[in-house]
Order: structure tokens, then sequence, then C-alpha cells
């Protein structure tokens, strides 16, 4: 009788102590540019693409193949492109977001895709001339002198 009582306060605790113990509301990060910054990027080296109008510019952190970053302000940051073509390795600075269209898929999947995609709102797009003359941490590319 005793035996039978205790097997059943031990199996009513098994089922109970799960969801005491995780009974916290952990805050998921939101996303989109300028909700939940995940990190911040400051001079990165990344390759930047750009589609031929300038309504979408990528990045791709140089040794990072499975990560992309979508510009925030394309339009904003479009015309400094002028001076490099698509595909240059410039450096970025900016924070770091969850990109929506990749939350939503991954969350419909049954497993997180290698690929992640993130969003980052540019506040420095650089040169790095690679010691050719020019302070290190690069020069602006719309700056006709260098910056010392």
């Amino acid at each position: 009788m005793k035996g039978n009582i205790i097997r059943r306060i031990f199996v009513t605790f098994m089922i109970i102590a799960p969801i005491i113990m995780y009974s916290d509301c952990k805050k998921q990060a939101r996303c989109g540019c300028g909700k939940d910054a995940l990190l911040t990027l400051s001079d990165a080296s990344c390759i930047i693409t750009w589609t031929t109008d300038g309504a979408t510019i990528y990045a791709n952190v140089v040794g990072d193949a499975y990560s992309t970053y979508i510009f925030c302000n394309p339009s904003e940051m479009f015309p400094n492109l002028a001076d490099a073509k698509s595909g240059d390795i410039l450096q970025l600075s900016g924070p770091v977001y969850w990109d929506c269209n990749y939350v939503y898929q991954s969350s419909n999947s049954s497993y997180m895709s290698l690929y992640k995609t993130y969003d980052v709102q540019v506040t420095s797009l650089t040169q790095n001339l690679y010691g050719k003359g020019k302070p290190s941490a690069g020069t602006q590319l719309d700056s006709p002198t260098p910056k010392n």
C-alpha cells in the first residue's frame, strides 16, 4: 500500500517538475530593421553586391559563406557605391537584426537552415586600400580626399 502511494507521488512529481522548472517565458528577438539588434559589425570586410537599380544591396562577410546581410537602407547607401563595382570587398559597419523572411521560413521548417539571412542598418561603408598610403580603417567611398 505504501509503495503504491510512493510510486504515484513519484510519477506525479515527474510530470509536474518539468512544467515548474521551465515555466519562465523568454523573450524572442523581434525581426526587422530597428527592432532588436543581435550584434554590431565594426569595419567588417564584406563582399558587396547589388541590383542594377540599387533597390537591394547584399553583403557577405569574408570568411562566412553561410550568412547574407541585406541592407536596411539601400537607397541611402547606393550613391556611396558610385566608385565601387558589384562584388568589391568593402568595410561595413552597423547594427545587425534578424531578417523576418528568414525567421518565418525557419519557423515553418523542421530544421534550422545553415544559410542565415540578416538585416543590417549600415552606418559606414568604406574602402580598405590595404596600406596603399591610406589609413588602415579605410576611406569613405564618396570622399574626394583620404581621411587621416
